[in-house]
């Protein structure tokens, strides 16, 4: 892992986010304590497919009717 000071990172940028491209860590410190680190992007994933849920008698059109039973309604 590299470790730039915030001061000197402007000027070094360019070189820096090659070596990030190429899969470095670069730790940026100020006074000696860790600010920020530059890392490569997480590798994106295709996302999973969705899960499926079984069909029920709604959802299939074949609803049963229903009556209530005493109260006001």
């Amino acid at each position: 892992m590299l470790e730039v000071t915030v001061k000197e990172a402007p000027a070094k940028l360019r070189k820096l986010l090659k070596q990030v491209e190429h899969g470095q860590h670069v730790l940026l410190t100020r006074r000696g304590k860790e600010v920020a680190c530059l890392v490569p992007p997480q590798k994106k994933t295709p996302p999973a497919e969705p899960e499926r849920i079984p069909s029920d008698n709604y959802s299939s059109g074949t609803r049963t009717e229903c009556r209530c039973l005493g109260g006001t309604g």
